[in-house]
């Protein structure tokens, strides 16, 4: 009896250890799935918590801005010479190379002067002939004059030798003309640069013969410093132009290349057209440059910016803050607690990084990027001040999202 009650104890013992390690599994499986659940709530608790969007930020300051006038623009050089044959001759000489900066008085072509100086010659000689003739009846005049005075020769005889003088006189004067001639005709051989300038294609050689009043180009010279701008402006700014042109100011201009990337050279407004162009709402302006580095070429076409006036002490915000929405334009401003609020604004003038605006106060926070998740209301993350700079630069040529 009392050896049988351990041998019992003992497979009751072994029969229970499979059913504490079954309980034990359940109790696990249990608190595996309350944490899962607890876990996923969690989660959806998060995500259905409003995110805030990352944005950059930028200061609204005071300060001044310029106020421009842009148009495209062409290279108009204020004088273009096209040199034609006077007279008819052979060209001996061409003294100048193609492309040539040449200066005012500077050789460029030489025609046979041979038959000009013959001519020229037969001319002098003629008015020495008739200078000694002229003399001749002056003489024989005085003589008279004195014979008449003694009443040695009749009045007719006077009056005759008077009129032989007056009549040596009118070929003189008319040989003197004739000398004249011949000497211009003779000076037509030499031709010389009537401007300082750049010389273009060569269109003659020598051995060519070139003909009085052929209309035949001999050579082009185009002036290059000074040199103008020619642009149009829209008539709706002609009136700021004129008010500061008949206030006595002198308005500058900078041509840039056609990217708009480097300024080739600056100027000054020197005139305005006298009617605005019916067909296309605009008024010519013309502006010239000292170019001295030959940076602007003739008919090249360039961006003009012409500086109207200075805004003092106005509000500047960033570029890339400034939103459109059709024809109004609005910042997203940024309050304390980050959220946004969508603020109209009045454009006045802008540049590349800085934009002149009415309607906002200085020292106010604006969005600066994430425009594509922002509305009035929304939560707001601000990021760095590096990250705003690269993101403002990025965003500062893009176009805003409507407000909404």
């Amino acid at each position: 009896m009392d050896d049988e009650s351990p041998n019992r104890s003992r497979a009751w013992r072994q029969r229970r250890w499979p059913w504490i390690v079954a309980a034990l599994i359940v109790v696990a499986i249990v608190l595996l799935v309350i944490l899962h659940e607890r876990q996923v709530a969690a989660a959806r608790g998060a995500a259905s918590k409003p995110r805030g969007a990352a944005i950059t930020v930028g200061e609204a300051t005071i300060g001044d801005i310029n106020v421009y006038v842009q148009a495209l623009g062409t290279v108009t050089p204020l004088r273009t010479v096209s040199v034609y044959p006077q007279i008819t001759g052979e060209v001996i000489k061409v003294h100048f190379r193609e492309g040539q900066i040449v200066k005012k008085g500077e050789a460029l072509i030489d025609i046979d002067p041979r038959p000009y100086l013959s001519t020229l010659t037969q001319a002098e000689g003629t008015l020495e002939r008739d200078q000694g003739l002229l003399a001749e009846a002056q003489m024989d005049l005085k003589r008279y004059q004195a014979a008449f005075a003694r009443n040695a020769i009749a009045k007719q005889q006077l009056d005759d030798q008077e009129q032989t003088v007056v009549q040596d006189e009118g070929s003189v004067k008319a040989d003197r003309g004739a000398v004249a001639y011949d000497q211009v005709q003779l000076s037509y051989c030499h031709i010389e640069s009537p401007v300082a300038g750049k010389v273009g294609l060569r269109l003659v050689d020598p051995g060519n013969t070139v003909f009085s009043g052929s209309g035949s180009t001999l050579v082009v010279i185009t002036q290059l410093e000074p040199t103008t701008v020619v642009f149009s402006v829209s008539e709706d700014d002609l009136p700021q132009v004129q008010t500061q042109l008949n206030a006595g100011h002198t308005l500058s201009v900078d041509a840039f290349d056609r990217s708009h990337d480097s300024i080739l050279d600056s100027g000054k407004l020197t005139a305005l057209d006298n009617e605005v162009d019916t067909t296309t709402g605009t008024v010519k302006l013309r502006a010239e440059f000292p170019n001295k580095k030959l940076a602007l070429f003739p008919n090249q076409f360039v961006n003009a910016r012409l500086l109207v006036q200075t805004l003092h002490q106005v509000t500047l915000v960033p570029s890339a803050a400034v939103q459109h929405n059709g024809t109004k334009s609005f910042v997203y401003l940024v309050k304390p607690d980050d959220t946004v609020a969508v603020q109209p604004v009045t454009v006045l003038t802008s540049e590349i990084d800085k934009t002149a605006v009415d309607g906002l106060a200085a020292g106010a926070k604006l969005a600066t990027s994430g425009f594509d998740r922002l509305e009035g209301g929304a939560h707001v993350i601000v990021r760095a001040h590096r990250a705003a700079s690269a993101s403002s630069t990025s965003t500062a040529s893009s176009s805003g999202t409507a407000a909404p």
